[in-house]
């Protein structure tokens, strides 16, 4: 089918005024290019997925001949820079087969498709049938200048055998890294030192609190533990762990001679589509009744009278009545939830509903509600948390997930991995500014241009976002223009409005004139 790019930002544009007005600086017009106080003959990224030019949930070529350190390259060539190489994906699918580790499998394109029924825009997985990575994994060959690795969290940059094949069984290695790097013992930080890199950009440590928050704060807070080898994968990183990762990246940097480049900081998840596009009270009338139908809860009425009700009545007797409201026939209806927090109810429950319904019923909705409460403003719905409301949790885990209490948010309550409560959220956003923090300073001492990235992302986010050349941007999910359809990564003109905070960051920090980049000429989202 032939592809149609829907360009939603030019029909955003139609709508305004023809205003020149423009929240970024203009390219300069026939200014001679200079390099100032920098030297451009040789740079090389270093960084994470964000830095590889990752989007719709995968690495694939079109995307990461968009990333903005190509786009910067570009630039940096009108002003002496030399060839800036990318390992390239063999396709436009992204992902791998057959990978050793990762049952197979790791990060499929996401497409969007248009529901032949509803009209609605529905993101997807690529099928393993659609995917044929071939030679995802082969080996690459020489050199190259974006050392973006899909995945790093800080310390993996300085982190001998990340790019090591026999690692990948074991987890302490990284596919995008084994493709390319120079050997099975090499670091990322080598691999660019390796290089004579006369400037570099780093920008890292968003995976260190993303992974964490994306999985709903279920996995540690490593706050404390200054052994990362001891981290997994959703752990969140010790500020003193980032700090020190990235110091030793740019010690070693300007030990071997490359004492210019530009950091950017960490954006707040509070400022990212991922957790912003799901609002607290999702669930209408008819979403609930379609995932209740098995359970023979077919209307709200029904769920009232059997279900929340009840509980509200026993919550109310317990002082914890504002923990469950009855459902509404008209307004869109929280999602039941499970907040660690909260005192645990379930003996209490059960004990008073033993003789109205029984041991065993009773039994199940204490177990079931005694942490439940409806999900309300302040909490974080994560946008992979849409597959699963009114799924059946796992009846080995939970044997007491029975009907009707069988329908994920719902009928029960969503478990820590699909939401972000607000003490969760507070210790994200804790640590996230230890992490700027500490960036900032580094900046400054070691004399690099620094990029307020977290600043530029809630800008973005402000109702009223950007606009470059009279084209409005935000970080509204598909519709925004600078968020792929993961909700996380760019698309290729949010990367080109990144490359221009980088590029304006060099140009004020070393007195070069590097031309920004035309973001409104990249791609956006695509549909079939």
């Amino acid at each position: 089918m032939k592809k149609i790019f829907l360009s939603v930002i030019a029909i955003a544009a139609i709508s305004m005024t023809q205003s020149c007005h423009t929240d970024f600086e203009r390219d300069a017009q026939d200014i001679a290019v200079t390099s100032g106080e920098a030297n451009f003959s040789k740079y090389v990224a270093l960084g994470n997925s964000l830095t590889s030019g990752y989007r719709d949930g995968a690495l694939y070529s079109d995307g990461q001949n968009e990333s903005y350190p190509s786009m910067i390259a570009q630039q940096m060539k009108l002003a002496g820079g030399g060839d800036f190489t990318q390992p390239m994906m063999p396709n436009n699918i992204g992902g791998f087969n057959n990978l050793p580790g990762f049952g197979g499998k790791f990060t499929l394109k996401l497409v969007d498709v248009i529901d032949g029924t509803t009209g609605t825009v529905i993101s997807k997985e690529l099928s393993p049938v659609q995917s044929a990575a071939a030679g995802a994994l082969d080996k690459l060959t020489g050199t190259y200048q974006n050392l973006g690795v899909p995945g790093a969290k800080s310390f993996h940059l300085i982190a001998p055998g990340y790019g090591s094949m026999t690692g990948l069984q074991t987890g302490t290695a990284n596919p995008y890294f084994v493709r390319f790097s120079s050997s099975s013992t090499t670091t990322v930080l080598a691999d660019a030192v390796a290089q004579k890199p006369t400037f570099y950009s780093l920008w890292i440590g968003n995976n260190d609190v993303l992974f964490y928050a994306m999985a709903g704060a279920s996995g540690i807070n490593q706050t404390g533990n200054m052994d990362p080898k001891t981290y997994g994968m959703y752990d969140m990183s010790d500020p003193k762990v980032l700090a020190g990762s990235i110091q030793t990246i740019l010690e070693t940097m300007k030990t071997n001679g490359a004492t210019k480049g530009v950091i950017a900081n960490i954006p707040s998840v509070e400022n990212i589509p991922f957790f912003t596009t799901i609002p607290t009270a999702p669930l209408s009338a008819s979403v609930i009744g379609k995932n209740n139908q098995a359970a023979g809860e077919s209307t709200i009425d029904a769920l009232n009278a059997q279900l929340y009700g009840p509980v509200k009545q026993v919550l109310t007797a317990l002082g914890q009545g504002d923990r469950i409201n009855l459902l509404s026939k008209t307004a869109a209806n929280p999602l039941l939830i499970k907040d660690e927090t909260l005192t645990d109810l379930s003996a209490q429950i059960t004990s008073i509903l033993t003789p109205k319904v029984g041991a065993a019923q009773a039994y199940a909705i204490g177990k079931t509600f005694g942490q439940a409460r409806q999900s309300k403003a302040g909490d974080l719905i994560p946008l992979s948390t849409k597959g699963v409301i009114g799924t059946a949790p796992n009846s080995t885990a939970y044997p007491y997930a029975v009907a009707p209490l069988n329908s994920y948010g719902i009928t029960f309550p969503m478990e820590d991995a699909h939401i972000l409560i607000p003490s969760e959220i507070e210790a994200i956003k804790s640590t996230t500014a230890a992490y700027n923090a500490s960036i900032k300073s580094l900046a400054s001492s070691y004399g690099l241009a620094f990029v307020d990235a977290n600043a530029k992302m809630a800008e973005l986010s402000s109702s009223s976002g950007l606009q470059f050349n009279g084209v409005r941007y935000t970080t509204k999910f598909i519709t925004g223009g600078t968020f792929s359809l993961d909700g996380v990564h760019l698309t290729g003109r949010g990367y080109g409005m990144i490359a221009n905070e980088f590029i304006k960051a060099i140009n004020n920090k070393y007195n070069s004139n590097l031309p920004q980049v035309n973001a409104n000429s990249y791609s956006g989202v695509t549909f079939p």
